[in-house]
């Protein structure tokens, strides 16, 4: 029996079918079809290094982020703070559990397993680990990747202390802590993040790889 092989350089539009052969672009440069101008592929503006180092910063930024006070309170001579997890944590002890459940999962699990995930794949593509093992875990991350981006929600609990700044600023003094800038930065580097990781250039390396 003869081995197929398929051509990969020749993809569908996702729009109007039509075939296309894929050619090498430069960083930042987008392929469009040329019947109906869809986009077809581009190639990422970061590099597999760039990826890396957003993940290594967002490491940096996470614990910091989640485990310092973000916000401190000064109200008739008492001073409280919180964090983001003790936040979650004094919602479900108040019996919203539901509430502090999702504020700990978008927050907190998700993010983290999101740039955890990131840093596996650009590992295990880095390095070229071959093995039936690695490609496995490399595939079921990649499966994974679409859910935990969903689940990762920084932007509502940034919005969120928007909020509560503004309410609160007519009754006490509040000062931003350490926690802040760092969920702050956290915020923006997982933005940059997922803006510059691509699904199908991630599946494409796994494919070349073979």
């Amino acid at each position: 029996m003869k081995s197929q092989v398929l051509d990969k350089s020749i993809i569908l539009c996702h729009s109007c079918d039509l075939v296309v052969r894929k050619r090498a672009l430069p960083a930042g440069v987008r392929a469009l079809c040329p019947r109906c101008h869809s986009n077809l592929y581009d190639t990422p503006y970061c590099s597999i290094n760039g990826m890396l180092a957003l993940c290594l910063s967002a490491l940096i930024f996470y614990f910091p982020a989640n485990f310092y006070p973000v916000l401190e309170l000064h109200f008739f001579g008492s001073i409280r703070t919180t964090t983001i997890f003790e936040g979650a944590m004094s919602v479900t002890n108040q019996g919203y559990w539901v509430v502090g459940l999702a504020v700990l999962i978008a927050a907190v699990i998700a993010p983290g397993l999101l740039i955890l995930s990131v840093l596996a794949q650009i590992y295990i593509v880095k390095y070229r680990l071959q093995q039936p093992l690695f490609r496995r875990i490399y595939k079921g991350l990649l499966c994974q990747h679409k859910l935990l981006s969903q689940l990762s929600m920084l932007e509502i609990y940034m919005i969120s202390i928007f909020v509560s700044v503004f309410q609160l600023s007519d009754y006490t003094d509040l000062y931003f802590g350490i926690g802040t800038f760092c969920f702050t930065m956290l915020f923006v580097i997982v933005i940059f993040l997922q803006r510059e990781y691509h699904i199908e250039h991630m599946w494409s390396l796994l494919d070349d790889e073979h």
